[in-house]
């Protein structure tokens, strides 16, 4: 069970990565990812980071990831000014499978009402 304070360095982490993705990482591999939730060991070392794309192709999604490895050390570092924390966790990008499994129950749906 996550305390206060990790959920709310998850909430920070989350509300800046979304910022520094917008604001300073040019790559056009991550304009289109979305910071989704982000989870925090206890010991603050570590940030899983879920993000979702608009896209559901494949290649968008390994290109992302690729895009989103190549910018943590700038995410890192800008999360390191903007934190009150004493060391800035370790960064891990993954892909948030359940946004993209509530679109496809979403569409089921839909085409269920078709019928």
């Amino acid at each position: 069970m996550p305390n206060y304070r990790d959920r709310r360095v998850a909430q920070e982490i989350l509300k800046e990565v979304n910022d520094v993705l917008r604001k300073r990482v040019r790559d056009p591999r991550v304009q289109d990812v979305n910071i989704t939730d982000v989870h925090v060991t206890g010991d603050l070392q570590q940030a899983t980071i879920y993000y979702s794309l608009l896209s559901d192709k494949a290649s968008d999604k390994q290109k992302a990831q690729a895009g989103l490895d190549k910018a943590k050390g700038l995410i890192r570092r800008e999360l390191g000014q903007a934190l009150s924390i004493y060391k800035t966790p370790e960064l891990f990008f993954e892909l948030d499978e359940s946004v993209e499994y509530g679109s496809k129950i979403d569409q089921m749906i839909r085409d269920l009402n078709k019928e």
